[in-house]
């Protein structure tokens, strides 16, 4: 029976706008949830400046302090009107994979500036922004099969154990030069070793401890005795990073080695710098245009199919499989890419370490708005962001993935027409690192497999649309090869 004091929050004004009782959750649960993923995804300010840190073909760069700064501010910014406008618990920032994408690929192509780089994922934000608002995305993703979209959800689950053990270090990318090892093993040499490694240990039987036992705060808890455990080792033993831009260290922090920093004044020079037809101006229109069609699937898909998996796992999704303000939601991830674009971040996008806050409990976008306000403050002051290492957060990754996981059993393994595509699905999203690399391996299944059975009608001809796309995205390299485009 609810108590008086939860009464009383059910009928004020922030329950009824973001019906926080009405998806049985409540005001303590979405603030844990939006510090959870808040200490999830925050790597990205740290992370995101150093995969754009090469410079241009006219030899400048965007600088490390510009862009944490102004990556902090975007992600705030986006992730409050998530929360606000869409009313999910979905945080935005700038998404890894398009990010790395600009920084590499678009980025030796000779000529280009990031003005113009920045210009082409302006241009694939604008160019979604008119699908979502004419229907078509929203389209799109009512046409995709329900085993699909469980797939998605279980792929994006495998997908961010992945990353939690990754980054951790538990498990590590092997270099392959000699072309006889796998490319991934546990540890360093297959031994665990090192303290940051002891952290992540410590914090996973902790959180599944927590959470079998139903603790409140469970996956905040871990994150929190797990964050206070790693500073204490490195004020101790001064560990340091695994790489500090000179030397390598197996045993260190993958990235942040935890550390208080201070108070500085943001640096947003950044923002309105993109020229959205430099690119066109240097490259001429046919590898322009190519270059924004690989970025605009990209964040096309990759934003799709981390809102089903994640509104499948906060439970928000309707008995016909829809997402309440589903046309919002996709309304704000394409000004992601429009905003990300123009501030030369790169693209904003969903994260998928928004479970972190899902498995916390949070299911409205008032989590989002404690997110996005906790951007805010990071812009200004990073101790928050330096202190928590992914060793801190990576337990947390893999428990929730093991709770988008668990709903496999819903695909229908029998129908082998639904369960190869989802298989692939599922294997290739934490296989290639990438979501949008899962979706087009199971859209094209799909439909062939269909086709094959002789189901072809079966097949909504919004798949075959998509599953031609994906055919472009997968081979255009070899398209970019016959044009004679380097």
């Amino acid at each position: 029976m609810l108590n008086q004091g939860s009464q009383l929050k059910q009928g004020s004004a922030i329950d009824r706008y973001f019906k926080i009782s009405e998806r049985g959750s409540n005001v303590s649960r979405e603030i844990r949830g939006g510090f959870a993923t808040f200490f999830a995804m925050s790597y990205i300010v740290v992370l995101n400046p150093l995969i754009l840190s090469g410079a241009d073909s006219s030899g400048n760069s965007l600088g490390f302090t510009a862009v944490a700064a102004t990556t902090a501010f975007v992600a705030g910014i986006l992730t409050i009107l998530m929360g606000a406008w869409a009313k999910h618990p979905f945080a935005v920032a700038t998404g890894l994979g398009v990010n790395a994408f600009v920084a590499v690929t678009v980025a030796s192509h000779p000529g280009l500036t990031w003005p113009d780089m920045m210009g082409l994922v302006v241009l694939s934000g604008i160019t979604m922004l008119i699908l979502v608002l004419t229907g078509f995305r929203t389209a799109v993703f009512k046409a995709v099969p329900e085993a699909l979209k469980t797939a998605i959800v279980v792929g994006i689950g495998l997908f961010i154990a992945l990353i939690g053990l990754v980054n951790a270090g538990f498990v590590r990318r092997i270099p392959d030069a000699a072309g006889t090892t796998v490319p991934l093993g546990l540890g360093v040499d297959g031994k665990l070793m090192g303290w940051p490694t002891l952290v992540f240990a410590v914090g996973l039987v902790l959180t599944i401890a927590l959470v079998v036992r139903k603790v409140r705060g469970a996956i905040l808890i871990g994150i929190v005795a797990s964050t206070a455990l790693a500073a204490i080792l490195e004020f101790t033993l001064h560990i340091g990073p695994s790489f500090d831009g000179k030397n390598v260290n197996p045993r260190g922090w993958s990235l942040v080695a935890p550390k208080f920093s201070e108070w500085g004044a943001p640096d947003l020079s950044l923002i309105g710098k993109a020229n959205p037809f430099g690119a066109f101006e240097h490259l001429g229109f046919v590898a322009a245009a190519l270059l924004a069609f690989v970025i605009l699937l990209s964040i096309f898909f990759d934003a799709m199919g981390t809102m089903v998996g994640l509104a499948n796992e906060a439970g928000t999704v309707d008995k016909n499989g829809d997402i309440p303000n589903v046309d919002r939601v996709l309304q704000v991830d394409a000004l992601g890419a429009i905003v990300g674009g123009g501030s030369s971040v790169s693209s904003n996008q969903i994260f998928v370490e928004s479970g972190a806050g899902i498995g916390e409990g949070a299911r409205t976008g008032l989590a989002s708005i404690v997110t996005g306000l906790l951007f805010i403050v990071a812009m200004f002051f990073t101790p928050l962001i330096n202190l928590v290492p992914f060793e801190a957060v990576a337990p947390a990754l893999v428990v929730v993935g093991f709770m988008m996981v668990s709903q496999v059993g819903k695909i229908d393994w029998q129908d082998w027409g639904v369960g190869i595509p989802a298989f692939l699905t599922i294997a290739l999203m934490p296989f290639t690192y990438s979501i949008a690399n899962g979706l087009g391996a199971g859209f094209i299944s799909y439909v062939l497999i269909r086709t094959f059975q002789g189901r072809a009608r079966e097949v909504h001809p919004l798949m075959w649309a998509v599953a031609a796309a994906f055919l472009l995205f997968f081979g255009i390299g070899q398209v970019e090869e016959l044009l004679g485009i380097k």
